[in-house]
Protein backbone atom coordinates (compact mmCIF):
# COMPACT_ATOMS: atom_id res chain seq x y z
CA UNK A 1 0.00 0.00 0.00
CA UNK A 2 2.89 2.38 0.73
CA UNK A 3 4.25 1.81 -2.78
CA UNK A 4 0.87 2.68 -4.32
CA UNK A 5 0.63 5.65 -2.02
CA UNK A 6 3.98 6.96 -3.14
CA UNK A 7 3.00 6.52 -6.76
CA UNK A 8 -0.20 8.40 -6.16
CA UNK A 9 1.65 11.31 -4.62
CA UNK A 10 4.01 11.62 -7.54
CA UNK A 11 1.07 12.23 -9.84
CA UNK A 12 0.17 15.21 -7.76
CA UNK A 13 3.57 16.74 -8.13
CA UNK A 14 3.63 16.51 -11.91
CA UNK A 15 0.28 18.12 -12.62
CA UNK A 16 1.38 21.46 -13.93
CA UNK A 17 4.30 20.27 -16.02
CA UNK A 18 2.52 19.20 -19.16
CA UNK A 19 1.69 21.51 -22.00
CA UNK A 20 -0.96 20.42 -24.45
CA UNK A 21 0.82 22.53 -27.01
CA UNK A 22 3.62 19.98 -27.00
CA UNK A 23 1.37 17.64 -28.94
CA UNK A 24 0.21 20.28 -31.40
CA UNK A 25 1.71 20.57 -34.83
CA UNK A 26 3.43 23.96 -34.69
CA UNK A 27 3.34 24.39 -38.46
CA UNK A 28 -0.45 24.37 -38.86
CA UNK A 29 -0.54 21.17 -40.92
CA UNK A 30 -0.53 17.47 -40.25
CA UNK A 31 2.78 15.71 -40.00
CA UNK A 32 3.53 13.57 -43.02
CA UNK A 33 5.81 11.37 -41.03
CA UNK A 34 3.99 9.09 -38.53
CA UNK A 35 7.32 8.15 -36.96
CA UNK A 36 8.10 11.81 -36.25
CA UNK A 37 4.69 12.31 -34.62
CA UNK A 38 5.13 9.17 -32.48
CA UNK A 39 8.55 10.40 -31.34
CA UNK A 40 7.09 13.79 -30.34
CA UNK A 41 4.36 12.09 -28.33
CA UNK A 42 6.85 9.76 -26.66
CA UNK A 43 9.07 12.72 -25.69
CA UNK A 44 6.08 14.60 -24.29
CA UNK A 45 5.43 11.84 -21.78
CA UNK A 46 9.05 10.95 -21.05
CA UNK A 47 9.06 12.57 -17.60
CA UNK A 48 7.21 10.99 -14.72
CA UNK A 49 4.84 12.96 -12.55
CA UNK A 50 7.40 13.90 -9.94
CA UNK A 51 9.95 15.16 -12.48
CA UNK A 52 7.32 17.13 -14.37
CA UNK A 53 5.82 18.72 -11.26
CA UNK A 54 9.16 19.72 -9.79
CA UNK A 55 10.06 21.46 -13.03
CA UNK A 56 6.99 23.73 -12.84
CA UNK A 57 7.72 25.35 -9.50
CA UNK A 58 3.97 25.44 -8.66
CA UNK A 59 3.99 22.52 -6.24
CA UNK A 60 6.69 23.35 -3.68
CA UNK A 61 4.43 22.66 -0.69
CA UNK A 62 3.21 19.41 -2.23
CA UNK A 63 6.82 18.39 -2.84
CA UNK A 64 7.62 19.19 0.81
CA UNK A 65 4.64 17.11 1.94
CA UNK A 66 5.61 14.18 -0.29
CA UNK A 67 9.13 14.27 1.07
CA UNK A 68 7.91 14.39 4.69
CA UNK A 69 5.55 11.46 3.98
CA UNK A 70 8.38 9.53 2.26
CA UNK A 71 6.26 9.09 -0.88
CA UNK A 72 8.42 10.64 -3.62
CA UNK A 73 10.12 7.39 -4.71
CA UNK A 74 6.83 5.53 -4.95
CA UNK A 75 5.32 8.18 -7.23
CA UNK A 76 8.11 7.75 -9.70
CA UNK A 77 6.79 4.23 -10.36
CA UNK A 78 4.88 2.72 -13.25
CA UNK A 79 1.24 3.62 -12.48
CA UNK A 80 -1.04 4.55 -14.08
CA UNK A 81 -2.57 6.93 -11.58
CA UNK A 82 -4.83 9.94 -11.59
CA UNK A 83 -3.70 12.67 -9.22
CA UNK A 84 -5.73 15.65 -8.08
CA UNK A 85 -2.85 17.98 -7.24
CA UNK A 86 -3.26 21.07 -5.08
CA UNK A 87 -1.07 24.05 -5.98
CA UNK A 88 0.97 26.11 -3.53
CA UNK A 89 -1.95 28.57 -3.49
CA UNK A 90 -4.27 25.72 -2.47
CA UNK A 91 -1.97 24.76 0.41
CA UNK A 92 -1.86 28.44 1.48
CA UNK A 93 -5.62 28.17 2.22
CA UNK A 94 -4.95 25.51 4.89
CA UNK A 95 -4.62 27.12 8.34
CA UNK A 96 -0.87 27.29 9.20
CA UNK A 97 -1.24 25.38 12.49
CA UNK A 98 -3.17 22.61 10.74
CA UNK A 99 -0.57 22.35 7.95
CA UNK A 100 2.30 22.28 10.46
CA UNK A 101 0.58 19.50 12.45
CA UNK A 102 -0.14 17.55 9.27
CA UNK A 103 3.49 17.77 8.11
CA UNK A 104 4.60 16.48 11.53
CA UNK A 105 2.28 13.42 11.46
CA UNK A 106 3.62 11.09 8.76
CA UNK A 107 0.72 8.59 8.88
CA UNK A 108 -1.96 11.28 8.64
CA UNK A 109 0.01 13.09 5.92
CA UNK A 110 0.24 9.88 3.87
CA UNK A 111 -3.52 9.40 4.22
CA UNK A 112 -4.26 12.96 3.07
CA UNK A 113 -1.89 12.71 0.11
CA UNK A 114 -3.27 9.32 -0.95
CA UNK A 115 -6.76 10.84 -0.78
CA UNK A 116 -5.68 12.93 -3.78
CA UNK A 117 -4.89 9.87 -5.92
CA UNK A 118 -7.04 7.37 -7.81
CA UNK A 119 -5.74 4.18 -9.40
CA UNK A 120 -5.82 4.17 -13.21
CA UNK A 121 -5.72 6.97 -15.73
CA UNK A 122 -8.96 8.99 -15.69
CA UNK A 123 -8.97 11.91 -18.10
CA UNK A 124 -11.25 14.91 -17.55
CA UNK A 125 -13.91 13.86 -20.07
CA UNK A 126 -14.38 10.52 -18.30
CA UNK A 127 -14.15 12.05 -14.81
CA UNK A 128 -16.92 14.53 -15.63
CA UNK A 129 -19.27 11.58 -16.19
CA UNK A 130 -18.57 10.08 -12.76
CA UNK A 131 -20.18 10.90 -9.43
CA UNK A 132 -17.35 9.58 -7.30
CA UNK A 133 -14.26 7.40 -7.06
CA UNK A 134 -12.33 5.38 -4.48
CA UNK A 135 -8.94 6.90 -3.65
CA UNK A 136 -5.73 5.11 -2.71
CA UNK A 137 -6.51 6.14 0.87
CA UNK A 138 -9.48 3.76 0.64
CA UNK A 139 -11.99 6.58 0.95
CA UNK A 140 -14.39 8.00 -1.60
CA UNK A 141 -14.24 11.40 -3.27
CA UNK A 142 -17.27 13.09 -4.83
CA UNK A 143 -17.03 14.26 -8.44
CA UNK A 144 -19.50 16.82 -9.75
CA UNK A 145 -19.94 19.28 -12.57
CA UNK A 146 -21.19 22.78 -11.76
CA UNK A 147 -21.22 25.76 -14.10
CA UNK A 148 -19.19 23.77 -16.66
CA UNK A 149 -16.43 23.13 -14.10
CA UNK A 150 -15.44 19.80 -12.55
CA UNK A 151 -15.19 19.62 -8.77
CA UNK A 152 -13.50 17.02 -6.59
CA UNK A 153 -15.39 17.34 -3.32
CA UNK A 154 -15.31 21.17 -3.02
CA UNK A 155 -12.05 21.66 -4.92
CA UNK A 156 -12.33 23.03 -8.46
CA UNK A 157 -10.23 21.49 -11.23
CA UNK A 158 -8.33 24.48 -12.64
CA UNK A 159 -6.17 22.55 -15.14
CA UNK A 160 -7.06 19.12 -16.50
CA UNK A 161 -5.32 16.30 -18.32
CA UNK A 162 -1.68 17.05 -17.52
CA UNK A 163 -0.12 13.93 -18.96
CA UNK A 164 2.98 12.19 -17.62
CA UNK A 165 4.65 8.88 -18.34
CA UNK A 166 2.91 7.25 -15.38
CA UNK A 167 -0.53 8.86 -15.36
CA UNK A 168 -2.62 11.99 -15.57
CA UNK A 169 -2.82 14.99 -13.26
CA UNK A 170 -5.68 17.37 -12.65
CA UNK A 171 -4.69 20.57 -10.81
CA UNK A 172 -7.11 21.61 -8.06
CA UNK A 173 -7.56 24.86 -6.14
CA UNK A 174 -7.97 23.36 -2.63
CA UNK A 175 -6.46 20.62 -0.52
CA UNK A 176 -9.11 17.94 -0.01
CA UNK A 177 -9.27 16.19 3.34
CA UNK A 178 -10.58 12.66 3.84
CA UNK A 179 -13.73 12.38 5.93
CA UNK A 180 -12.96 11.36 9.49
CA UNK A 181 -15.94 9.03 9.86
CA UNK A 182 -15.42 7.04 6.64
CA UNK A 183 -13.45 3.89 7.37
CA UNK A 184 -10.70 2.91 4.95
CA UNK A 185 -11.36 -0.38 3.21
Amino acid sequence: MIKLTRLAIAFSIALAGYSGAALADHHGHKSHDKKEKAEKTEKTYKKNIVETALATGKFKTLAQALTAAELVDALQGEGPFTVFAPTDEAFAKVPPDMLKALLADKAKLQEVLMYHVVSGQVKAEAAAKLTGAKTLAGKDIKISVRDKSVFINEAKVIMADVMASNGVIHVIDKVILPPMNQAAK
